[in-house]
């Protein structure tokens, strides 16, 4: 019978013969390409999987780093882990939550410390540089889930527990660290070694976790300022509360016992109250400084057309008279759109709207 089979490594165009169970992490080593940046996962086939995955059939594999979006999730999530494990050193009994994504970190909270101190944060920071040092292996195993679940009730991880009974499903997967257990939803790296860039620096009630940013690997930026962005999230929280839903699991938990279509119209209400209150700030602009012009900002295929339509009818209800102007008219033809340095259509640039059109019609 014969042990071997091929792989083929998208990232230096080669067919290799490796032994059936051969690791991507060994697998990884045949592959290697000048790089500045080691390996955090894998494509196998198009899959995202961790490094210590074994290959036993013949498969096409493409190593990522943290320059990829995946690559960087993975990094991410493994250092969510590493600070969960440094606040369970450092405040036995307290809950890590992880709020928000900023920039390139996160925006996190301790459960009951509203407010942490200079040297709570430094305490964290430490500890955090002490347990990527440590290099601290990280291992996947599936269990039984009642198994899995006393385990993350003995760890009172009782967002969890909520989410494993959303889900039934005879075997759960159980992340372990040194004395840490967890439960993600994505590949993380093999052990803490290779999160060697991160930091804590303390924010608004919480603290925020530094991370590299994917185009510039070798740094950390702390440098963010989100105070509207942060006020949103303060509403947003209050909001999930209100509703009982402050996490995934509750909010299935509510989904499973048929309160979806109540959680629905009850979110309807809430942005119509938004809404209106948006509507009467704009009007009370209008009527005191002569503001003309409202700009709605989001990623593609956020909701900023529906936003739009919706706020001009609370507008309308106010007495006035809104024109919606989308940017997707606007744009021109696709053999007009400048590129970038890197060759990729740049819809960002001012050259890719007709913008005799759109004044035009402003004008109008």
């Amino acid at each position: 019978m014969n042990d071997t089979i091929k792989v083929v490594c998208e990232n230096d165009s080669r067919t290799h013969d490796v032994a059936m169970g051969t690791t991507l992490h060994d697998i990884a080593l045949e592959c290697r390409r000048g790089g500045a940046h080691p390996f955090l996962a894998a494509y196998v086939n198009n899959r995202i999987k961790e490094l210590s995955y074994k290959v036993y059939t013949p498969v096409t594999v493409r190593l990522i780093d943290i320059t990829e979006a995946e690559g960087h999730r993975v990094y991410q999530r493994t250092a969510i882990f590493m600070l969960q494990k440094a606040v369970g050193d450092l405040f036995p009994g307290r809950t890590l939550y992880v709020r928000h994504s900023l920039g390139s970190g996160l925006y996190c909270e301790i459960e009951g410390m509203p407010e942490l101190s200079s040297a709570d944060t430094e305490a964290i920071a430490l500890r955090l540089h002490e347990i990527a040092a440590a290099d601290y292996p990280i291992a996947r195993t599936r269990r039984p889930t009642g198994e899995v679940r006393e385990i993350y009730r003995a760890h009172g991880f009782d967002d969890k527990i909520a989410l494993l009974d959303s889900r039934p499903r005879l075997y759960s997967d159980l992340y372990t660290m040194d004395d840490a257990v967890g439960y993600f939803y994505g590949a993380l790296t093999p052990s803490t070694g290779y999160v060697d860039r991160v930091d804590v620096r303390p924010y608004y009630n919480g603290l925020y976790l530094m991370l590299p940013d994917r185009q510039n690997p070798s740094s950390l930026k702390d440098d963010i300022h989100a105070d509207k962005m942060l006020d949103v999230f303060r509403g947003y929280k209050s909001w999930v509360d209100i509703m009982g839903v402050p996490t995934v699991g509750r909010l299935n938990g509510k989904v499973l016992s048929g309160d979806g279509s109540e959680l629905i119209k009850i979110a309807e209400a809430f942005h119509e109250k938004q809404l209106a209150t948006i509507a009467d700030t704009i009007a009370d602009a209008n009527s005191a400084r002569g503001t003309r012009l409202v700009l709605i900002s989001g990623p593609s295929s956020s909701g900023k057309t529906t936003f739009a339509k919706r706020l001009g009818i609370q507008l309308r209800i106010l007495g006035m008279n809104p024109v919606l102007i989308s940017l997707d008219d606007y744009f021109v033809d696709r053999d007009k759109t400048p590129l970038d340095e890197n060759g990729d259509y740049d819809y960002e640039a001012l050259e890719a709207i007709d913008l005799e059109l759109f004044n035009d019609h402003l004008r109008r």
